[in-house]
């Protein structure tokens, strides 16, 4: 789901064929929409602006470029998709700069592949819920061929996000591990000759994979049903079920797709131990963000507890930063 932390730009069209980008907490750029871009060194905030001039120039003619503002409160390298929101962000000005309105499905065809430029070789998810995301609503995403359900979430249900104090840079020094996790993926399909993890029901026999392709397989593939439960614990509003699925998610992201850390470890533990319903890490892993479930009535005591039993042991934490009351929000195209 979309939450109410976002990333905004006040953008002018621009005559000119460049795109001029400032930040509160950036460097300037400047960048033309002619010619071949190059990507910049691994945590430039740039390339992410040079990935949305790539990804519109694959679909469309953009001969105008943009002058924008960049500000936001959306925690950066924290597994809240900050990427995708500035990616996505560019791309739709730049668009509408040029007199283009795309659609959600439009802007799927191009934001994941786009997001590659950066050399981060991750999914379409979380441009998904960026765009098409509806306020009270989660979003259920599927691929091949792309199909956005909305999901109501249920009255009194109430999400809180938590931040680990470790960050997450896709783009920095998590990339490798992060790429590896969707070649081991990959590589896993290729040797049990399968195209896609949509045609697997249940677990084949996984003798011939190395030990990274068999973890891999096995998260994505009980990922894949959990996500179907999920959806139907949501949909007859059973909590229990559904705590009880994030609870299974994060065990299975900690110990098959090893992607969690020791912080977030701690953070679902402490959770969990002061009666949380579920708790699982958000985003890709390596530090970032835990999202905890609970009922609205017991956000402010877990909330609490988490400042008791994580945070206060711990230097740099900021309560509005590091602690939010995730509302289920809008997405760039139904804001």
């Amino acid at each position: 789901m979309a939450i109410q932390r976002r990333i905004r730009l006040d953008y002018q069209p621009l005559a000119a064929s460049i795109v001029r980008a400032r930040s509160e907490h950036y460097e300037p750029v400047e960048i033309g929409l002619s010619g071949t871009l190059q990507v910049g060194a691994p945590g430039e905030w740039s390339n992410y602006i040079k990935a949305a001039v790539e990804a519109a120039k694959t679909r469309w003619n953009v001969p105008h470029g943009i002058e924008a503002d960049v500000t936001s409160d959306l925690p950066a390298a924290a597994g809240l998709s900050s990427s995708s929101a500035l990616l996505t962000a560019f791309t739709i000005a730049l668009l509408r700069a040029n007199g283009i309105e795309a659609t959600a499905d439009e802007l799927m065809d191009i934001l994941p592949d786009g997001e590659q430029f950066v050399g981060t070789r991750g999914g379409g998810m979380d441009h998904a819920a960026v765009v098409a995301s509806k306020a009270g609503c989660a979003l259920l995403v599927e691929f091949g061929p792309l199909r956005l359900s909305d999901v109501p979430i249920p009255d009194g249900w109430s999400f809180l996000v938590a931040h680990s104090l470790k960050t997450a840079e896709k783009s920095g020094g998590a990339r490798e591990q992060y790429n590896s996790r969707r070649v081991a993926g990959q590589a896993a399909l290729n040797k049990l000759g399968i195209k896609s993890y949509r045609e697997v029901a249940e677990l084949p026999d996984l003798g011939a994979l190395s030990d990274e392709e068999k973890r891999t397989f096995r998260h994505v593939v009980t990922e894949g049903q959990r996500v179907c439960q999920a959806v139907a614990a949501m949909r007859r509003a059973d909590k229990e079920a559904f705590g009880e699925l994030l609870c299974e998610s994060h065990r299975s992201m900690r110990d098959d797709l090893q992607v969690s850390c020791g912080e977030l470890d701690e953070l679902v533990e402490v959770a969990m131990k002061n009666r949380a319903l579920g708790a699982r890490l958000t985003g890709a892993g390596f530090g970032g963000c835990a999202i905890v479930f609970c009922e609205v009535g017991e956000r402010g005591r877990i909330a609490q507890a988490l400042v008791d039993g994580f945070y206060a042991k711990r230097s740099g934490f900021v309560q509005d930063r590091h602690l939010i009351f995730a509302e289920p929000s809008a997405g760039a195209l139904h804001g």
